[in-house]
């Protein structure tokens, strides 16, 4: 019998929530909320709970959080509060749920559902934040913060790519910068492919290299559920 994924997307901005049959077939509606802020850990616990109860029957949970997590233990989450830092979060939620759950980086998630598991597979994901995972031959090297990297002029890709620098400079500038990003992450990884996700990659009209893919931000939930089969393998 097909388990049942309760997929969460955890983001800056919003919560986005799906359950999944085991071949990716949804058995609910997505659910999306806003992201409460200021978002100290107590009231994204709260919020998560609440919408968590308010699900259809599931077997499990799977995650995509925004900071770095070992263990079930955020460190930092910039776009969200610095109180997360150092969090148990696995911990926490088990205690008030009482399911398996498995915790990871929002972009690593995104990335276990979009890659082909063949060579050298970057992903950067573009929204408030700029997330980043890498893998080869379908194993995840987890938490890759590319987006905390200088770039350019002492900005970080972060500051360059994301939310509050589209805002300020334009679309036209920011894809340009984007164009710039792609060519530097090529000359650092040699990747085989890149592949594009976030709530921004809708955004993006201007030609992409061959080797560059725009993906589904619904990756960031699918990958929730390939999240139980890659964390073991990936």
């Amino acid at each position: 019998m097909s388990l049942l994924t309760l997929a969460i997307d955890v983001g800056a901005s919003g919560i986005k929530a799906i359950i999944l049959q085991d071949d990716g077939t949804p058995t609910s509606a997505r659910s999306h909320i806003a992201t409460p802020h200021p978002a100290f850990p107590e009231i994204i616990i709260s919020t998560l709970v609440d919408l968590i109860a308010k699900q259809g029957v599931h077997n499990r949970i799977s995650i995509g959080f925004p900071s770095v997590v070992e263990n079930g233990i955020t460190r930092g989450a910039i776009n969200l509060h610095p109180d997360w830092d150092g969090f148990p979060l696995m911990q926490v939620l088990q205690s008030k749920l009482g399911k398996p759950i498995r915790i990871a980086n929002d972009a690593d998630v995104q990335g276990c559902g979009a890659i082909s598991g063949q060579g050298v597979e970057l992903v950067i994901t573009l929204g408030t934040g700029f997330g980043s995972s890498l893998f080869l031959n379908g194993k995840l090297l987890p938490n890759l913060e590319l987006g905390q990297h200088i770039f350019c002029d002492r900005e970080t890709y972060e500051d360059r790519l994301g939310q509050a620098a589209l805002d300020r400079i334009g679309i036209e500038v920011w894809q340009s910068r984007l164009l710039g990003a792609i060519a530097s992450l090529y000359k650092l990884f040699n990747y085989d492919r890149l592949y594009i996700g976030g709530g921004n990659a809708r955004l993006i009209t201007i030609e992409l290299p061959e080797n560059v893919t725009i993906i589904s931000n619904d990756l960031g939930l699918i990958g929730g559920l390939a999240l139980w089969r890659c964390s073991d393998d990936c």
